[in-house]
């Protein structure tokens, strides 16, 4: 059976809308968790930094993780 897929401009504008918000909020998390990992040194880090990287990629469980349970927090 084969399924026919939705385009575009097949969604409501609510579908749309909320598709892209997601999509903003999901690009956001991954962009704010990889400039962290990216600048923070590695006695900061939870973990291998190389470890952290192909997480990021994991949507949207990676940055979300590395952002609550990543980071070490300073103690300044």
């Amino acid at each position: 059976m084969r399924r026919s897929h939705k385009r575009w401009s097949d969604l409501s504008a609510r579908q749309q809308a909320a598709i892209l918000t997601l999509a903003s909020v999901e690009l956001s998390l991954t962009a704010t968790a990889a400039t962290d990992l990216w600048c923070r040194p590695a006695e900061q880090v939870r973990g291998s930094k190389a470890l952290w990287w192909p997480l990021l990629l994991v949507q949207p469980v990676g940055p979300i993780a590395y952002l609550t349970l990543g980071r070490v927090p300073s103690t300044g």
